[in-house]
C-alpha cells in the first residue's frame, strides 16, 4: 500500500469575506496535497466551511433568509474562489451536512456517557462577535470591549455544558515533550507550552437553544445546541466517515493541521484534550502560519484593508499570485503586502528568468533531439546544479519551507539562462553545428523538464503547458538528461509570462479595494532658489585601488543564526568563509530577516575587520548589505560559490 498523506485547512467561516489570507492557507495546503500526490502517496487534502453559530442566524435574519438559504448561498464564495486558484481539493466538507452532524452528535454521545461533560451555571462576558466567553481580566485589557474583535460584548449568566479539559493538562504537556514536531513552528510550540503554564480550565460546549437555534442540538439535551468550536473541530474526523470506517482508518490520525496563528490554540489545547478523551489520536502536526498584513495591520472586513485575491488573479494571473503568496516570505511568519513587491516578483523571477528560460529556445522547437549520449562537462555541470536545486527543494518544500524551496529551485533556472548565454545556440544554428546544437538542445530541454515538474505543486496550469509542449503528460521528477527520447521536439507557444508596466500595473493594483494608498505624486513646481531647499546628497569621495584592496571581502555561508541576547535588532551568526573554524559576525538584520530564514544562504562578508564586541557579543568580521542603515536586503551571489571565494 502507497505510503498516505492526509492535509487539512481550517474550516472557513461562511459569513467572511474571503482575502489573500484565506488563499494563502489554501495555496499552502493545495501545494503540499500537489507534491505529496507527485510524489506517489495515497493523498487527501481536506477544506470546507463552518456554518453554524449566532452570526450567521443574525445575518440571516437581516436578510430575511433562513440560516440554511443563506449559507447555501455565502459558501459559494469560498467554492468559486477556490476554482479561481485552481485549488484541487479531495473533500469539501460543510457543518450543515447530516455527515458531518452525525459524527458530532455520536462525539457528544460518548463524552456524555463517559461523564466528561457536566452542566453548571455560569456567568461572563460574551462576544457575539467573537462567539465565546471572555474572562474580567481579559475584557479589560481590551478596554472593556472583545480582545478579538473590538466588539461589544455583554454580561451573560446562563446554564451550559462544559467539557472536562482540564483533566488533560498534564497530557498534553507530555504529549507535546514525547512528539516535538507536533505543533510547528517552534515559536508556536512554545506559546502553546506558554498557555499550558497556567491552570487549565473546563470548556464551555452548549450554548441555550432559547438564544441560539442555529447549530447541531445535543443528543442528550435538545434545549442546547453544541458550541462553534467543538462542532468545527470535529470536521477533520468527519470527513473521513464513520469512526472506525475504512476511510478513517485509512487517514486518521492526519499527518497536517495547517492553519493560521490565531486559531492555534483551538486547534491544539481544545483539539488535542477532545481527541484525548474520544481515545482518538491527535493529528501527527498542526502548522500555525502568520498573517498577510497591510502596513503592519491586520487584514479586516471592518478595517476596510482586504485584498481580494481574485482580483489580484485578473491583474497576474493564478500561477503568479500562488507563487507570489509563497514565495515572498517565510511560511510561518507575518509578512507585509505591497503592490511593489508582487510586481517585482512578477517582472523578475517570473518573467525574467523563468518564463525566459522557456522560451528563449522556442525557435529551434522542431530540432529533434539526438539519442541521449556521455555528457560533456559543461552539461555535467549543469545536471550536477540540477542535483543540489531539486535536492534542497525536496527537503525544504518537505518541511513546509516554500519560499527556501523556490530559492533552491531558481538555482537551477539561473544555472540554465547562463547555459544558454555561454552556449548559444543561434551561433551553434548560424555555424550549421547541428551535433552540438542538438547536445545544447537536450540539455536546455531536459533542464526545463525538471524545473517545470518541481514547480508544478506550485504553479500548476504554466507548468502543465510547458510539458505539454515537451510531450509529456505529467511531471517527471527524474534528475537525469537522458529522460526526453531521441527525435523528439517541442511544440512552439507564447511566452508563459509577459513583462507588466510598472505605472499601469500599480495603478491597477492601488485601485482594487483594501489595497495601500499610492504614495501622492510629487508637485511639479519650480522651486525657486531663495526657497530653502535640502542640500544634495554629497558624492562619496574618491579612493584609489590601493585603498580598496585593503578591503578582503569572502563568499561565506550561514551555518546558524540566532537572536542577539541583549539587543532586538542584532542576530549572532556563525558563517563559513573557507577558514577551519567559523566565524561569529553580529549583524543589525534583524527587523529585515527571521534567524531561520538566513541558515544556508550565501552571503558577502569583510574578513579584515578587527574583531569587536556588538552589546557584549563578539562580531569577527562585517556583513555587507543594502540599504544603508535602514537595512532593506543582504547581498547574496548569483550563483552558488564555494565558501571563502574571493570576492572583488
Amino acid at each position: 500500500m502507497a505510503e498516505r498523506f492526509y492535509v487539512t485547512t481550517p474550516i472557513y467561516y461562511v459569513n467572511d469575506v474571503p482575502h489573500i489570507g484565506h488563499a494563502y492557507t489554501t495555496i499552502a495546503a493545495d501545494t503540499i496535497a500537489r507534491w505529496h500526490r507527485l510524489c506517489g502517496r495515497d493523498t487527501r487534502f481536506l477544506t470546507g466551511s463552518d456554518e453554524h453559530g449566532q452570526k450567521v442566524m443574525r445575518a440571516a435574519e437581516k436578510l430575511g433568509r433562513t440560516p440554511q438559504e443563506h449559507v447555501d448561498i455565502t459558501v459559494q464564495r469560498f467554492v468559486r474562489l477556490w476554482e479561481t486558484l485552481d485549488i484541487k481539493y479531495d473533500d469539501f466538507i460543510r457543518t450543515t451536512e447530516p455527515r458531518h452532524q452525525e459524527v458530532v452528535r455520536g462525539f457528544l454521545q460518548q463524552l456524555h456517557d463517559k461523564g466528561e461533560l457536566y452542566p453548571k451555571d455560569y456567568s461572563g462576558w460574551y462576544s457575539t462577535s467573537a462567539e465565546r466567553f471572555w474572562s474580567n481580566e481579559e475584557v479589560a485589557a481590551a478596554d472593556g470591549r472583545c480582545p478579538d474583535s473590538g466588539q461589544a460584548v455583554e454580561w451573560i449568566t446562563e446554564r451550559n455544558y462544559f467539557f472536562r479539559m482540564s483533566n488533560y493538562q498534564e497530557r498534553l504537556i507530555a504529549w507535546i515533550a514525547a512528539h516535538p514536531q507536533s505543533i510547528q513552528p517552534e515559536s508556536r510550540k512554545n506559546e502553546v507550552l506558554g498557555f499550558l503554564r497556567k491552570p487549565l480550565e473546563d470548556l464551555c460546549i452548549s450554548r441555550p437553544r432559547a438564544r441560539l437555534s442555529w447549530g447541531i442540538p445535543l443528543p442528550f439535551d435538545e434545549d442546547y445546541v453544541t458550541y462553534v468550536w467543538f462542532d468545527a473541530l470535529s470536521n477533520y474526523v468527519s470527513a473521513l466517515g464513520p469512526v472506525g470506517g475504512e476511510q478513517h482508518q485509512r487517514y486518521w490520525p492526519a499527518d497536517l493541521h495547517l492553519v493560521g496563528k490565531d486559531i492555534l490554540t483551538f486547534h491544539t489545547v481544545y483539539w488535542f484534550s477532545m481527541l484525548f478523551a474520544l481515545g482518538l489520536e491527535p493529528p501527527r502536526q498542526v502548522y500555525a502560519h502568520g498573517w498577510w498584513t497591510i502596513k503592519k495591520e491586520k487584514m479586516s472586513k471592518s478595517v476596510g484593508n482586504v485584498i481580494d485575491p481574485e482580483q489580484l488573479v485578473s491583474v497576474f494571473g493564478v500561477d503568479a499570485v500562488r507563487y507570489f503568496l509563497l514565495r515572498e516570505i517565510p511560511f510561518g511568519y507575518d509578512g507585509d503586502y505591497s503592490p511593489e513587491a508582487a510586481l517585482l516578483r512578477f517582472n523578475s523571477d517570473l518573467v525574467n528568468d523563468f518564463s525566459n528560460l522557456v522560451h528563449r529556445i522556442v525557435k529551434w522547437s522542431d530540432t529533434p533531439l539526438g539519442a541521449p549520449g556521455p555528457l560533456g562537462q559543461a552539461e555535467a555541470e549543469l545536471l550536477a546544479v540540477a542535483a543540489r536545486a531539486t535536492a534542497g527543494f525536496r527537503d525544504q518544500i518537505e518541511r513546509y519551507q516554500f519560499r527556501a524551496a523556490l530559492e533552491s529551485l531558481w538555482t537551477l533556472v539561473s544555472a540554465g539562462n547562463k547555459y544558454v548565454d555561454t552556449h548559444a545556440p543561434w551561433a551553434l544554428a548560424k555555424a550549421g553545428n547541428t551535433e552540438r546544437l542538438a547536445e545544447v538542445l537536450r540539455a536546455l530541454r531536459e533542464t526545463q523538464r525538471i524545473v517545470v515538474s518541481h514547480l508544478a505543486c506550485v504553479c500548476p496550469g504554466a507548468c502543465t503547458r510547458v510539458l505539454a509542449r515537451l510531450g509529456l503528460d505529467a511531471p517527471d521528477l527524474r534528475v537525469r538528461f537522458d529522460v526526453l527520447p531521441g527525435g523528439s521536439t517541442v511544440r512552439p507557444g507564447d511566452p508563459l509570462f509577459m513583462r507588466l508596466d510598472s505605472e499601469a500595473t500599480l495603478a491597477a493594483l492601488g485601485a482594487l479595494p483594501g489595497a495601500p494608498p499610492a504614495p501622492p505624486p510629487s508637485p511639479k513646481k519650480e522651486t525657486p532658489v531663495s526657497e530653502a531647499t535640502p542640500a544634495p546628497t554629497p558624492a562619496p569621495a574618491t579612493i584609489t585601488y590601493d585603498d580598496f584592496a585593503k578591503v578582503a571581502l569572502r563568499v561565506g555561508i550561514v551555518l546558524s543564526a540566532e537572536k542577539h541576547p541583549n539587543a532586538d535588532r542584532l542576530l549572532v551568526l556563525k558563517v563559513d568563509v573557507g577558514e577551519p573554524e567559523p566565524r561569529q559576525i553580529v549583524a543589525g538584520i534583524a527587523k529585515v530577516y527571521e534567524p531561520e530564514t538566513l541558515v544556508g544562504k550565501r552571503i558577502v562578508v569583510v574578513v579584515n575587520l578587527t574583531p569587536a564586541k556588538l552589546r557584549g557579543v563578539e562580531s569577527q568580521g562585517m556583513l555587507l548589505a543594502a540599504g544603508g542603515s535602514d537595512v532593506a536586503s543582504l547581498l547574496t551571489p548569483l550563483h552558488e560559490v564555494a565558501a571563502g571565494s574571493i570576492v572583488k
